[in-house]
């Protein structure tokens, strides 16, 4: 029972994170809408990518070193949450911080405790 357990706790957050990536990449097939070009949507795709780009690239150095990966998801969630509430508050911000926060700081936990058993 406690193998399925370790198991569970490292392979958990690693899925979740490459399923958010995914999830937030899906953001950027909005720029298919507009008539850019082959360069001007290259550029679109991008700049609305960088935010999963980077998330990618904590989830790699995360896969070894799962504190990266517990601290940044966390921090990415505090972050979308203080760019959220810059604007004028509307109810539907709360579903938006579910769904993105949320979702960060799940993955950010699951790291943590994969990286307190481990210890």
């Amino acid at each position: 029972m406690k193998k399925k357990i370790g198991k569970f706790v490292y392979w958990a957050p690693r899925i979740l994170s490459i399923l958010f990536i995914l999830f937030l990449m899906l953001f950027s097939l909005d720029v298919f809408e507009g008539n850019y070009g082959f360069w001007g949507t290259i550029a679109g795709l991008f700049i609305h990518n960088i935010p999963a780009l980077i998330l990618l690239i904590i989830l790699l150095i995360s896969w070894k070193y799962e504190i990266v990966g517990g601290i940044a998801f966390i921090l990415a969630g505090l972050l979308y949450v203080i760019l959220l509430m810059r604007n004028p508050f509307e109810w539907y911000y709360l579903a938006w911080a579910v769904q993105i926060s949320g979702i960060a700081f799940l993955i950010g936990i699951l790291f943590l405790i994969g990286w307190v058993k481990k210890k």
